[in-house]
C-alpha cells in the first residue's frame, strides 16, 4: 500500500489518470442511483434489488447484441425491456408493500434480488461476460491519460439522462404527478392523481435507468448473475450523500464515488476495492447518525 501511495506522489499524472477514469466509472453509478432516489423518495422503499436490475440490463444488452443489434443501440433497448420488467414486478410484488413498514419493503426487495439472481444464473449461466463495442481509446497528454471511449459514452449518457430526467419531472404531467406524490401522496389522491399508476411508473422508470446502466456496465467491464450487490450499495451510498430529489447532487456524488473508489482500488489493491465501498458506507452511516443525533439534541 505504501509503495502505491509513493507512486502517486512520484507520478502525479498517474493520479490524474485514475481520477479521470474514476469519474467516467462514477457516471454509471449516478445513472443507477437516479432510480433509487426516485423510488425511495416517491414510494418510500429502499430497493435492495437495484443492482439486479443493473445486472439484467447487462444481460439484455448481451442477448440483443448476439441477435445482431449494434452494441450502442442496446442502451435504449435495455432501458425499454427493464421498464416493462419493473412495471410487471410492481404489479406482482411491490404494490403490496407500499405504505407498509420499511422493514417489510426491505425484505420484499431482498427476496426479489435473490430470485432475480437465481433466475439469471439458470437462464444465462454463471460465466463472467462482457460485450465488445468496437470502440477504441482516447489518449491525452502524450499518453499520460488513457480513457476508453465507452467510458466517455457512459459519462455523456449519465449527463444527458440526468438532464432529461430533470426536464421530465419539471415539465411532463406524469413527472409533475410524481413530484406531487413524493411531497404528499394523500393530498395528491385528493386532487385526483392516480397514485398507484404513479408508483408503478416510478418503479418502472427506476428499472429502465438501471437497465441503461447495466448495458454500459457490460460494455465497459463485465457482468455475471451475482454482480448486483455492489451496485445496490453504490446507489445507496450516492443517494445517502446526495439526498432525495437533487439530480445534480446525485451526479456529483456518483462521480466522486467513482473517482474515490478507483484511487482506493489502486492504493489498497483491486481485491479490496469492493471492501472499501462497504467500509465507506458504514462510515457515512455512522457519521450521519451522529450528526442527526446532535441536531435532535440541539432542537430539544
Amino acid at each position: 500500500m505504501l509503495e502505491n501511495l509513493q507512486l502517486l506522489f512520484d507520478y502525479p499524472t498517474l493520479g490524474a489518470d485514475l481520477i479521470a477514469n474514476g469519474l467516467m466509472i462514477g457516471a454509471i453509478f449516478a445513472l443507477a442511483a437516479f432510480g433509487m432516489a426516485l423510488v425511495w423518495g416517491v414510494l418510500g422503499i429502499i430497493n435492495i434489488a437495484q443492482g439486479e436490475f443493473v445486472m439484467l440490463g447487462g444481460f439484455v444488452a448481451l442477448t440483443a447484441a448476439g441477435l445482431g443489434v449494434p452494441p450502442l443501440a442496446t442502451i435504449p433497448l435495455a432501458a425499454i425491456v427493464l421498464f416493462m420488467v419493473g412495471w410487471g414486478l410492481y404489479r406482482l410484488v411491490i404494490f403490496r408493500v407500499v405504505d407498509r413498514d420499511l422493514f417489510v419493503s426491505l425484505l420484499a426487495t431482498f427476496g426479489l434480488s435473490i430470485i432475480l439472481q437465481q433466475l439469471s444464473n439458470e437462464i444465462f449461466g454463471a460465466d463472467v461476460r462482457t460485450l465488445e463495442t468496437g470502440l477504441g481509446t482516447l489518449v491525452l497528454f502524450d499518453g499520460q491519460i488513457v480513457l476508453a471511449e465507452i467510458k466517455l459514452v457512459s459519462f455523456v449518457t449519465a449527463l444527458v439522462v440526468g438532464l432529461a430526467l430533470w426536464a421530465f419531472l419539471k415539465r411532463a404531467r406524469l413527472g409533475q404527478a410524481i413530484r406531487a406524490t413524493s411531497q404528499n401522496a394523500r393530498a395528491a389522491r385528493i386532487l385526483g392523481i392516480d397514485t398507484d399508476r404513479v408508483y408503478a411508473a416510478t418503479y418502472a422508470l427506476n428499472a429502465a435507468l438501471c437497465g441503461a446502466a447495466g448495458s454500459l456496465v457490460v460494455m465497459a467491464w463485465t457482468i455475471h448473475p451475482y454482480i448486483g450487490l455492489p451496485y445496490t450499495v453504490r446507489s445507496f451510498l450516492v443517494v445517502i450523500v446526495a439526498g432525495l430529489g437533487n439530480i445534480a447532487a446525485v451526479i456529483a456524488a456518483g462521480l466522486g464515488l467513482g473517482a474515490l473508489e478507483n484511487v482506493a482500488g489502486f492504493v489498497l489493491g483491486a481485491e479490496y476495492q469492493i471492501a472499501f465501498v462497504f467500509a465507506l458506507m458504514v462510515i457515512i452511516l455512522v457519521v450521519r447518525n451522529f450528526l442527526l443525533r446532535r441536531k435532535r439534541e440541539y432542537l430539544k
